[in-house]
């Protein structure tokens, strides 16, 4: 393994926790020796159709730059396919790493990620890229306030992580928005956290959207002093505007990210709304860190 943490991983076990929802194991090389925090992220690598093995860099540089130019000097046809993931959990003494992945869509409508996932078993390979230690964010998950948490299916590895993480002395309140019922899953926790589940399925037609639309007609039995979202970036963006316009919350006390935009994929280039959003996380991080 290189200074870039960058390295094989193969399936040693696959489970379908909920209709849309597979949960996937994956063994390898310096699994042992990762760092581990709650809503840790990494990057997947799928092979191309026809590859067995994602195909990665044969000189990959010394530092991450290094490596993601020698990524992409592969032909477009053979570079491997590179997705965004949040590690569920992680085993470094067995030396194993768990990533949920949202099925999305029909055979004929799903990217290749959940292409891959739907039919992934064991002993196939993909690759990865992180975790990286210096991309841990510290979140006050000991917050001596009520904690928010919202965000749809993509958001549940992270949310989950964050459920496990947080102390029994915490208090929290989660907003999940899912397909139906079928697609709820046990959040384990020490905290004293409860879990109000949305169902697009019930929701009535509105602009707001079934997750702003719950979280906005909610009555808190205080004001939360930390808030994380996560999911859709449009969604993300409008619970962020409520909680900041509406409840009055410090935009210093929110940790938001948009794990996905409607219509488009990670390989489109960013639209106005992202860009603005990037400059908000920016920006919050630099408050927070002044």
């Amino acid at each position: 393994m290189t200074a870039v943490p960058v390295a094989l991983i193969q399936v040693t076990d696959v489970r379908r926790i909920t209709p849309r929802m597979a949960r996937i194991t994956f063994a390898g090389d310096g699994l042992d020796a990762l760092p581990s925090w709650p809503d840790q992220q990494l990057k997947l690598l799928f092979p191309r159709p026809g590859q067995t093995v994602p195909r990665l860099p044969e000189e990959p540089g010394d530092d991450a730059m290094g490596w993601y130019q020698a990524f992409l000097a592969i032909p477009e046809a053979e570079r491997p396919v590179m997705r965004s993931y949040t590690v569920r959990s992680h085993d470094a003494e067995r030396q194993r790493l768990t990533v949920d992945f949202v099925l999305h869509g029909t055979p004929g409508e799903a990217g290749p990620a959940t292409r891959w996932a739907a039919t992934a078993k064991v002993g196939d390979t993909l690759a990865r890229y992180g975790p990286a230690a210096e991309y841990a964010r510290p979140l006050p998950l000991d917050a001596p306030g009520l904690i928010l948490l919202a965000g749809d299916e993509t958001a549940l590895p992270a949310l989950g992580s964050l459920a496990e993480a947080l102390p029994a002395t915490a208090r929290a309140t989660a907003w999940i928005e899912v397909a139906d019922p079928a697609e709820e899953q046990p959040l384990p926790t020490r905290a004293d956290l409860t879990v109000h589940w949305v169902h697009r399925d019930r929701a009535p037609a509105g602009a707001d959207g079934a997750l702003l639309a719950a979280v906005r007609a909610a009555r808190l039995p205080q004001e939360p002093v930390f808030a994380w979202l996560a999911g859709e970036a449009g969604a993300v963006r409008g619970l962020r505007r409520h909680l900041i316009g509406e409840r009055g919350l410090d935009a210093r006390g929110i940790d938001f990210t948009g794990y996905w935009r409607r219509r488009l994929t990670q390989d489109d280039a960013p639209t106005k709304e992202d860009l603005a959003e990037a400059r908000e996380r920016l920006a919050a991080a630099r408050e927070q860190a002044g």
